[in-house]
């Protein structure tokens, strides 16, 4: 019964030899722990093959999917924060300006473009999360208000991506005032008829949700975004009841009223130039 044992050892391979799978070759999804291939997952609109979860993107990964040939013109590019406050915490604000810099690749918390979305003009300002939780201060409300003056001068629908923890601590009240100059906008763009759409994205919240996030001509939402002002623990310890199974999901916010429609990643500029013809007509 001697072929029942191993006489020989088992193969050895040298380490010069052994060949691994590349770094970003394959995706995993945070939310079913189903693997695809990176190529997939970003032809897929960066959602899952297997459960349709959205991956939270940038403002880079929505233009070149909503820009025709992502192709696009930035508008202020290079405006920075300044420090009017001379905030410190466990840093100064101005050393995590540029640490964030350096890290995110981006200026700030929002980035605005304008070009075309199946042949038609728009002008879209788009938020991300990567920089200091896509927080608003002064630079982000400055942006979509310029954004949103490019609209009013090129008569081009206007669309604001929403993705943000709140204000800007660091800002303070010149954080709170962006509340009150973007809706200022807003009313402007209305009394023009220049269409405004809001996207909420995975999470929309504090003053963001309590101002320009919830003052579109339509109020759209991506699939499972976390949408809401304050916490699930504060409203608890306010209202003192337990809250609802889905308690801020997108699906709970359109079932009371507060979202127009959610739409599929993967289908948004198809839906956003309809609805925009439909304006029209």
């Amino acid at each position: 019964m001697s072929w029942f044992q191993r006489k020989a050892k088992g193969i050895n391979t040298p380490t010069e030899l052994k060949r691994e799978a590349p770094d970003g070759l394959w995706h995993q999804c945070s939310e079913c722990k189903q693997v695809m291939h990176t190529r997939e997952h970003k032809n897929n609109a960066y959602t899952c093959l297997h459960c349709n979860y959205h991956d939270k993107i940038g403002s880079e990964a929505y233009f070149k999917i909503l820009f025709d040939e992502g192709e696009y013109q930035e508008l202020d590019s290079e405006m920075r924060s300044a420090d009017p406050l001379e905030f410190v915490d466990t840093k100064a604000y101005p050393e995590r300006i540029v640490t964030t810099e350096k890290k995110s690749g981006l200026k700030d918390a929002v980035r605005t473009a304008h070009g075309n979305m199946h042949g038609k003009k728009i002008t879209i300002s788009c938020m991300d999360f990567g920089f200091i939780g896509g927080s608003m201060g002064s630079v982000v409300g400055e942006k979509i208000a310029r954004g949103m003056d490019h609209a009013l001068k090129t008569k081009t629908p206007f669309l604001m991506i929403s993705k943000s923890g709140g204000a800007r601590m660091m800002e303070a009240g010149y954080s709170l005032m962006q509340m009150a100059k973007t809706s200022a906008k807003i009313a402007q763009l209305d009394e023009a008829k220049v269409p405004y759409i809001s996207l909420m994205t995975d999470p929309t919240t504090g003053g963001v949700t309590a101002s320009f996030a919830m003052l579109g001509d339509f109020n759209i939402s991506e699939p499972g975004a976390l949408i809401g002002f304050a916490g699930p623990r504060i409203i608890k310890e306010t209202i003192g009841k337990d809250l609802p199974k889905g308690f801020q999901t997108a699906e709970f916010v359109q079932d009371h009223g507060f979202l127009d429609f959610i739409v599929d990643r993967k289908d948004l500029k198809d839906k956003l130039a309809s609805l925009l013809n439909m304006i029209k007509k």
